[in-house]
């Protein structure tokens, strides 16, 4: 026995290739109902008025005119929205206003369209039964309400792979010794209650918003609607940066909690974030597709509801049709004298009433049985839900117990994704299946009125004209059955007309829906390509910061780069939907233009079926219609473009803010991957000077001889004299390294900048000779389109600007760098000449120096000795000083571990601190 999940169902994605139906009589083809209800719906005719707004009594309908009937009852808090003009003789007097109208258009017009109230629905069946609801908006708000219903089906798919994936890494990477079922346990336990906790607190912001503007909980305003929709946004961000931080989390739960060692912490999270941005591309390969399956689904619901409104308008079309017949015929009886004018306007009367009773009956019968078709039908869904929830939880322990333990944890992942992915397809498949029987059994409840009204209407026809006139007027019966043949043929004319024109009325609905799908087709394909330029954006902001810092381990740099990518997916994926909630938006907020652009539409076929012939006047206004038909065309293109560009900016300010989020948790990242390497090498550097220290320590303590110091002090051959020759042949020597090594410092950066300013103005003439190369096609292209290719121009020129910069800092460091150690090598010379000149001076032999002095390492760093611990060579001294001690103080201060900054040994160091700053 097959399950429930693997059931074959007709997948919308094999569907999506099927083309719409394109002929007048494309309800024969529809393949979600029977031929006998089709064939029912292809009898819907709807005819608009042709002269008037209102006809007077003696044409048969009293009533507003079918054009009327047509636009939606007022719904609360909802402005008037303008129609067009009825007919060819209003049309005048409306172009007399349009002028004073124009100017009102900007911001008014924004406030009365986000004024304009829908009504809240929850599944489109209610739309269906729903007798003043505008379907546009049910629809669109419907689109809405699934695309929520994505994200949170992807959510918790996400928080079930996360939690697969850790059990996996666990396995994997902790240590046999230590791991046991328990512990594995325990921290997923841990990591589950979070999940949990962390989903709770969404519900419930997101419950709280959705009570925005609910006052009236029967409908909403359009400025609360994108309102809700914007805080939802925003509430999903903050649940999705939460997420981030549990992950982040579980580093330091490991090491604290379970005592971890740090480096089998940081490999789980490096592998836990590889293979969750692998679950985050198939997530965001599956919301790609579900947003497609959504935006078919939205196609197919606008279509049905269409064809209902058609279904449901029949009978008012066969009432005015009906009693206009009657009334041609009561009027011929007048004119020939058989009736009086009274007899004949209360006859007429007694069939309007009778008519529209029976008309408004069928409109409260179908919407009372439609709601109880409703009511009947979410029951037999929640139904089907439960029992096919069960089935799939039960497929899934299954499919777990099956596949525990794996060896490859990619496939895994795949396969359970699969399995996820087939069951929400097949829970959405069942909620369409669900639509399209109660669609199917709303259209039999139509036809089944349908037939019951025309019986009724019938009863009266044979009524009037078998017993009331000839009771009241006294003529024969064979007249009267000829006169009710009479009316019959004209009923039948009327209808066949308005047959006609109903299927060039449908033709104008096909081609608007068409029109709305390649509108959001364009939209996604739009999406697509933000998405793309935000991600390499990114992606290049991330690899340049991690170039310029570099010191980095290849291990950081990968965490770093890995992370990134996880986060970067997760927030454009949340902008994705973002994107197409907010496409859906700017359809609801076109959706009076467009309706009203769909009635000209149709009023200018209308005039043109039924004006054959046209006098100089009637010809003029149908010029004047059609004028009118095109500006309003005009206006919706204008009034969409602003609208979307409108929206498109606050997508981009999202983006924004999702972008700044993301870079707050990169720098914190970076951060600290910066500290535990400044950590490393400082732990480093202290291990090297503590080995040094040591060897020093012990080279001294085997070598027990006197330094060099006390032996050139003690020798009788070292004279003040001398050593003060020494001190400034050394002084000499000093200022000579210096002073070569400041010339050479100043040729190296003339060099560098020459090879800057060649570099800078070579790219200079390749810049210049660019807009040369596109010029010669550039003449045809549209201003917009100049100004894009102008802007990434400059947004490439400035790039390799930065990275000419970059290249020319690192190039002067280098060379800086490599001068600042010759410099340190010449000063290590100049000591040790310094030193063994002494040693001659002294007559001491130079190996017996230096094995009692260790010798000293090579000098990466000065310091410079403070005042007090450096002797002033220039201080005059109350007594002579022997000798002796006149160069021992002399020696001691040129052998000193500070003196290489004494003296002249200052500019040097003030080189070096130069250097260090830059």
């Amino acid at each position: 026995m097959q399950s429930p999940s693997e059931a074959s169902t007709p997948s919308r994605r094999r569907r999506r290739e099927a083309p719409w139906p394109r002929t007048p009589g494309a309800l024969e083809h529809e393949p979600s109902l029977n031929s006998n209800i089709t064939e029912f719906a292809l009898k819907a005719r709807v005819v608009y008025p042709i002269n008037q707004k209102f006809r007077p009594l003696a044409d048969g309908s009293s009533k507003p005119s079918l054009h009327q009937n047509l636009k939606q009852a007022a719904l609360p808090h909802q402005p008037m929205e303008a129609s067009p003009a009825s007919s060819l003789g209003s049309l005048s007097q409306a172009e007399k206003d349009e002028g004073s109208s124009s100017s009102l258009h900007s911001a008014s017009s924004d406030d009365r369209v986000l004024r304009h109230a829908l009504l809240c629905v929850s599944s489109f069946p209610e739309v269906l039964a729903s007798e003043s609801a505008d379907t546009d908006l049910c629809v669109h708000s419907l689109h809405l309400q699934d695309l929520l219903r994505v994200d949170e089906a992807l959510r918790r798919e996400k928080h079930v792979m996360f939690l697969q994936i850790l059990k996996m890494c666990l396995v994997d990477l902790l240590p046999k010794k230590k791991f046991d079922e328990k512990l594995c346990q325990t921290i997923l336990s841990k990591q589950e209650r979070d999940l949990e906790e962390l989903e709770k607190r969404l519900r419930v912001k997101l419950s709280n918003t959705g009570m925005l503007g609910a006052e009236d909980s029967v409908y909403i305003t359009l400025a609360d609607l994108e309102k809700k929709e914007r805080e939802f946004s925003e509430q999903l961000l903050d649940n999705m940066e939460a997420f981030w931080k549990q992950m982040e989390d579980i580093q330091h739960f490991l090491v604290d909690q379970f005592k971890c060692s740090s480096s089998r912490a940081r490999l789980l999270l490096a592998t836990l974030t590889e293979r969750m941005t692998m679950a985050e591309k198939l997530l965001r390969d599956t919301q790609d597709l579900q947003a497609l399956d959504i935006l078919e689904r939205t196609m197919g619901r606008a279509y049905m509801a269409k064809m209902m409104e058609f279904l449901r308008l029949q009978v008012q079309e066969e009432t005015k049709c009906r009693v206009a017949a009657i009334s041609r015929g009561l009027e011929l009886l007048t004119a020939q004298g058989k009736l009086s004018g009274r007899q004949k306007e209360e006859l007429l009367t007694q069939q309007h009433k009778a008519f529209w009773e029976e008309a408004e009956h069928f409109s409260r019968e179908f919407v009372q049985r439609g709601k109880d078709l409703v009511q009947a039908s979410q029951a037999h869904q929640a139904e089907e839900t439960a029992r096919l929830t069960q089935a799939q939880e039960e497929e899934l322990k299954s499919f777990l117990a099956a596949a525990w333990p794996t060896s490859d944890p990619e496939a895994f992942v795949k396969a359970f994704h699969e399995i996820l992915e087939r069951q929400r397809l097949r829970r959405s498949d069942l909620e369409e299946e669900e639509d399209v029987r109660v669609m199917e059994a709303m259209t039999s409840l139509c036809q089944e009125l349908y037939c019951g009204t025309m019986q009724a209407f019938g009863r009266f026809v044979d009524a009037l004209f078998l017993q009331t006139l000839p009771e009241v007027g006294g003529l024969p019966r064979a007249e009267c059955e000829a006169l009710q043949q009479q009316v019959r043929e004209h009923a039948a004319r009327q209808l066949g007309q308005s047959d006609r024109f109903r299927r060039r009325q449908w033709g104008l609905l096909q081609d608007r829906l068409e029109q709305d799908r390649q509108v959001w087709l364009e939209e996604c394909a739009l999406s697509t390509v933000l998405q793309a330029q935000l991600r390499d954006h990114h992606e290049n902001t991330i690899q340049e910061v991690l170039q310029r810092l570099g010191g980095l381990s290849e291990e950081s740099t990968q965490s770093i780069l890995q992370s990134h990518e996880l986060l970067l997916h997760a927030a454009l994926r949340r902008l994705a939907l973002r994107g197409s909630a907010l496409a859906a938006l700017t359809q609801m907020r076109l959706s009076g233009k467009k309706r009203l652009l769909q009635e000209l539409r149709e009023q200018l076929v209308l005039e043109q079926s039924l004006s054959q012939c046209l006098d100089e006047q009637q010809w003029q206004l149908l010029k004047a219609l059609e004028a009118r038909v095109q500006e309003e065309a005009s206006r919706l293109e204008e009034e969409a473009q602003q609208t979307r560009l409108r929206l498109q900016l606050q997508l981009l300010t999202e983006a924004q803010e999702a972008g700044q989020l993301l870079q707050q948790r990169m720098e914190r990242a970076i951060g600290q991957a910066l500290l535990a390497h400044a950590r490393s090498a400082a732990s480093r550097s202290r291990a090297k000077d503590k080995d040094d220290f040591k060897a020093s320590v012990r080279t001294v303590c085997q070598g027990g001889q006197s330094t060099l110091a006390q032996a050139v002090a003690e020798s009788v051959y070292v004279t003040s004299t001398s050593v003060g020759h020494l001190v400034q042949a050394h002084d000499q020597r000093i200022r000579r390294v210096v002073q070569d090594h400041e010339e050479g410092v100043l040729r190296r950066l003339k060099a560098l900048q020459g090879e800057r300013l060649d570099s800078y103005k070579l790219q200079r003439k390749q810049d210049a000779g660019e807009p040369l190369a596109g010029g010669a096609h550039g003449v045809s292209q549209t201003l917009q389109q100049r100004m894009l290719w102008q802007q990434k121009t400059f947004l490439t020129q400035f790039t390799a600007h930065q990275h000419s910069r970059l290249d020319a800092q690192r190039r002067k460091a280098s060379a800086l760098d490599l001068l600042e150690a010759q410099l340190e090598t010449q000063l290590q010379e100049a000591e040790q000449i310094l030193t063994s000149e002494l040693a001659a001076l002294a007559r001491l032999p130079l190996a017996e120096h230096r094995r009692g002095a260790p010798e000293k390492p090579l000098r990466t760093r000065r310091r410079k000795t403070p005042p007090q611990e450096r002797g002033d060579p220039g201080l005059p001294s109350g007594s002579g000083p022997a000798p002796g001690d006149h160069a021992s103080a002399l020696l001691s201060q040129q052998l000193s571990p500070q003196d290489s900054e004494a003296g002249t040994g200052e500019d040097a160091g003030k080189l070096l601190k130069k250097r260090s700053n830059l």
